[in-house]
């Protein structure tokens, strides 16, 4: 009989407060960190885009299991049945969330890098992939691993409609008719605009093609549904999801996935071993997700990931988007009224967008300006070209700029200006961080950085006893 992991730990209970005028409780909101300019102040985490700060809920509920850790699939223990247990309930969680159709699989695994490298394993010989310039590098370069594949990158769009109308003609015009896969992501690492994935999935199916959604930008953000959005795949990554432990998703379409050679060759995903007459032996893999999952899987990863799942879900994502827009709102209108301030986009001021916005600033270098947030504010967010290499490229232009104050020192000639500055945010941030931050970039653009910053391994930093 089996052991119910719910029953047996206890689960954090959803915040009341939560609501759309509250941000969901996150690890880390009371941190403080010193300023160079003396004193410290409150940590506005303002980089979500690379990694969510964890739930409190999900903190909670990982702690509570802690002590009842065991191997999954392996033992005939008590914990070893509860960890199992949680484990794969935490599969039919995530399999919710994601409204997976009853003949999809779920498989976990690292990060959404990971799932796509998955995916680009299992496609079938002579696949054609087609992906726009746009994507991160995490759907942009897996495909190019196997020399069966072909792979067609296709431009940047200037409008969710011409999205689409590129898509179609390529598909229409493919030859040899054969296996073809679409990758497109559903909200864009460095504009935050969200993508037409309903009408791309309709257009990929009209002309015979699947498509996978790389979802880890939106999931944190919005529903995602694969039925609704009818997509054959969906990946994303539970460090996004505000869920640490490096674990990720792929889920969707079977077919494909059982045909393939596992992922990694090893125990789980064998069902049996057994030697042959000439001396190897014989292998009969499982054709569930564990075929995907050999070894021992990262179960509080796992089970972090369904925790998150539950609590957005609790949360409601009406509630969720509707305070993220506000949010979005008041960034965007207190970069609006600083002249130097660019804000980058693919469709324009009036697309739809999570919360994540870039932005370069006339006469700073990003790296410096992202240095000063930090130093003088204390205020994360990112700069560089965010895994996004020739989307950012196309959003700045191409033609060198002159160097600035600070950059990667292996930058190629011409290049240690061409970055940009990344703010994101989500459920779990104050209003007061992204005032904060409005606040900070009005002030640096009027009076300058207020100490000396010099480049350190290939990173901005601020002069030790420097002041300006």
């Amino acid at each position: 009989m089996s052991v119910r992991a719910e029953t047996a730990i206890p689960s954090a209970d959803a915040d009341p407060a939560c609501t759309a005028a509250a941000p969901l409780p996150v690890l880390g909101r009371d941190v403080r960190v010193p300023l160079v300019t003396g004193g410290e102040v409150t940590y506005a985490a303002l980089d979500y885009a690379a990694s969510a700060p964890a739930l409190q809920r999900v903190w909670d509920d990982v702690a509570a299991y802690a002590p009842y850790y065991g191997s999954v699939h392996r033992g005939a223990g008590y914990l070893s049945q509860l960890s199992t247990d949680l484990f794969e309930n935490s599969r039919k969680t995530v399999a919710e969330f994601l409204g997976c159709r009853e003949a999809d699989q779920v498989v976990f695994t690292r990060s959404t890098t990971d799932s796509l490298n998955l995916l680009a394993g299992v496609l079938p010989a002579g696949t054609r992939v087609f992906v726009f310039e746009t994507e991160h590098h995490a759907s942009l370069l897996p495909w190019e691993q196997r020399d069966d594949l072909t792979v067609t990158y296709l431009d940047a769009p200037s409008s969710p409609r011409q999205a689409v109308d590129t898509l179609e003609k390529a598909l229409a015009t493919r030859e040899p008719y054969g296996p073809a896969l679409v990758c497109v992501t559903g909200a864009s690492n460095v504009t935050g605009e969200l993508w037409p994935v309903r009408e791309l999935a309709a257009a990929a199916h009209a002309h015979g093609a699947r498509i996978v959604l790389d979802a880890a930008q939106l999931a944190p953000h919005h529903p995602v549904d694969i039925a609704g959005l009818d997509v054959d795949w969906v990946a994303f990554s539970g460090h996004k999801l505000y869920a640490p432990f490096g674990a990720g998703v792929l889920a969707g379409r079977a077919d494909w996935l059982q045909a393939a050679e596992p992922y990694l060759a090893g125990g789980g995903a064998s069902r049996t071993v057994a030697r042959r007459e000439d001396g190897g032996v014989a292998v009969e893999w499982h054709t569930t997700a564990a075929r995907h999952e050999a070894g021992s899987p990262n179960v509080i990863g796992v089970y972090a990931i369904a925790s998150a799942c539950k609590a957005l879900t609790e949360a409601g994502f009406d509630a969720l988007v509707a305070r993220e827009r506000q949010l979005i709102a008041k960034v965007r209108a207190g970069l609006a009224e600083v002249a130097q301030v660019k804000v980058l986009s693919l469709f324009g001021d009036d697309a739809a967008r999570v919360g994540v916005l870039s932005f370069v600033v006339e006469g700073w270098n990003s790296s410096h300006f992202a240095a000063a947030l930090s130093a003088e504010y204390g205020i994360g967010v990112r700069d560089g070209l965010f895994c996004a290499h020739p989307l950012v490229r196309t959003l700045l232009g191409s033609d060198p700029q002159d160097p600035g104050e600070c950059g990667a020192p292996d930058a190629r000639p011409g290049e240690r200006s061409l970055n940009a500055i990344r703010v994101s945010f989500g459920a779990g941030t104050p209003d007061e961080h992204v005032e904060r931050f409005v606040r900070a970039v009005k002030e640096l653009v009027t009076e300058g950085a207020r100490w000396s910053y010099r480049t350190e391994e290939g990173r901005c930093v601020p002069d030790r006893g420097a002041a300006v």
